[in-house]
């Protein structure tokens, strides 16, 4: 009988550590399927991200529903993801997403109560090389600027791409520029681990065209691709 109760309270024990190993990157894929859904609606906004900028982009990074309180108190931070143009010179097609994380700076004041979406556009090589090996603090590791918005571009734009990273923010259904500099943006090693089954370097996620993107990552793909589908 004994043997009998112990063995029923193993298996309710070990219950719990099954589901949640089965459940293991439901949050990763829910969080690349947000980004998805933040570009899809970005873009689709009059004053979007002007196409001539996001032609020049050799990387994306999309961090949706990033709140205020998680910077006021400290210890919490956004999570997104970052996509990059494959090949050697990031000329080829949008790859598979890695997970990054953004911890806040100055800029917690700046977003209000509502929770707000942050786009990230890297703009050269050296920007998209520091993102995908080390912690980059904007404004230091990286110059980073608010981007500009509208369909259309005035002659100023050219002073945008000198900077590594634009940065912008949407919340309460406006979408603008943003400056986000004091805060740092970092590879999600543990997240890329649970998204894809095994522990990649971010390099080898959004480099290699040899990891495929997770069936999350579809409609993200997508609004690239068709917004831009080539480096200009």
């Amino acid at each position: 009988m004994r043997r009998w109760v112990a063995l029923i309270a193993g298996m309710l024990l070990a219950a719990p550590m099954a589901l949640a190993g089965g459940d293991e990157g439901r949050t990763e894929r829910e969080r690349v399927e947000n980004a998805g859904r933040v570009m899809q609606e970005i873009l689709d906004v009059p004053d979007d991200i002007p196409s001539r900028v996001l032609d020049h982009a050799r990387c994306v990074v999309v961090m949706p529903t990033v709140l205020k309180a998680a910077f006021v108190f400290g210890g919490a931070y956004g999570r997104g993801v970052m996509v990059c143009r494959t090949g050697k010179d990031y000329e080829g097609p949008w790859g598979a997403p890695a997970m990054m994380a953004l911890e806040g700076g100055s800029f917690g004041f700046q977003i209000g109560g509502e929770a707000t979406d942050f786009v990230f556009l890297v703009m050269n090589d050296s920007g998209a090389h520091s993102l995908l090996h080390s912690k980059v603090k904007l404004g230091a590791d990286a110059s980073a600027a608010a981007g500009p918005v509208g369909r259309t571009t005035s002659a100023d734009t050219d002073a945008f791409m000198r900077a590594e990273i634009l940065t912008y923010s949407r919340a309460r259904g406006l979408f603008a520029g943003v400056s986000l500099e004091g805060s740092t943006l970092r590879p999600d090693g543990d997240a890329n681990r649970n998204l894809y089954g095994k522990s990649l370097r971010p390099e080898e996620i959004v480099r290699q065209t040899t990891v495929a993107p997770p069936e999350a990552a579809k409609e993200l793909d997508r609004q690239l691709q068709q917004a831009s589908p080539r480096l200009d």
